[in-house]
């Protein structure tokens, strides 16, 4: 056997070699899971593929845009709905854009037309206002109200009462990070029973549902127009990553 020295270059390629063995478990678990790459779900120049009252929903300045007036009020909470089908465990992506009163995006949800009007939705909203106090809460439209304040950790029992368990961020720093009448990223994380919903990079809720009866693992995307006051809201880059085990 002839003996030689090993150059760095071989030395740094076997150490390379040896940590991709290690690691191969780990990259084989992320194939197996199933994550997908994060998908358009709007073409930013009309509604294709979702569902809302033309008297309120259009495509302006590249963005999903809901807007109510004095002359034109919404009776009741209206929605556009994306039609692109239910997702159970995934990573949704926007900018949003608001001026005036309420707002939120839906995700996990289900439509149910009543006499308020055809476009109504219920299930866990990530929550909006133009005050930002409940902005990056959320909230369960038509069904347990608020579950966390932005800011808030909570554990929801099996009795549908949420219960603080500690703190994904201080709530002054949440709504400082938040740019009024400006575009801000909302990001949406579910997997399984755990909710994560981040703004502008912070984390605003950390949630664990555990109540079976009541808590949704899946179910329909969209987003609210409040009614009220005249309002406007704007959704836009808004892009879907889903994750399915295989």
């Amino acid at each position: 056997m002839v003996e030689r020295n090993l150059t760095r270059r071989e030395i740094l390629k076997g150490a390379a070699a040896a940590s991709l063995a290690i690691a191969a478990p780990y990259i084989l678990a992320a194939t197996a899971r199933g994550e997908e790459e994060a998908k358009a779900i709007f073409n930013g120049k009309d509604l294709t593929g979702w569902d809302g009252d033309p008297r309120f929903w259009s495509v302006q300045d590249g963005a999903i845009t809901g807007i109510t007036t004095k002359e034109v009020p919404a009776q009741g909470n209206t929605f556009i709905v994306w039609r692109g089908g239910t997702v159970k465990d995934f990573e949704l992506r926007l900018m949003f854009r608001m001026e005036n009163h309420n707002s939120g995006v839906q995700y996990r949800s289900k439509t149910r037309d009543n006499d308020k009007g055809k476009w109504v939705m219920s299930g866990y909203q990530a929550d909006m206002d133009e005050s930002n106090t409940y902005t990056g809460a959320l909230y369960e439209e038509g069904g347990r109200g608020i579950l966390a304040l932005p800011g808030q950790k909570v554990s929801i029992g099996s009795d549908g009462k949420p219960k603080v368990t500690g703190q994904a961020a201080d709530p002054k720093d949440i709504k400082a990070a938040i740019k009024n009448k400006d575009w801000n990223e909302y990001v949406i994380i579910a997997r399984g029973n755990h909710l994560i919903e981040k703004i502008n990079g912070m984390v605003t809720v950390d949630v664990t549902d555990d109540d079976e009866k009541r808590r949704a693992m899946e179910g329909l995307i969209g987003f609210q127009l409040h009614a009220g006051p005249p309002m406007k809201v704007q959704f836009k880059d808004i892009t879907l990553k889903v994750v399915e085990d295989k």
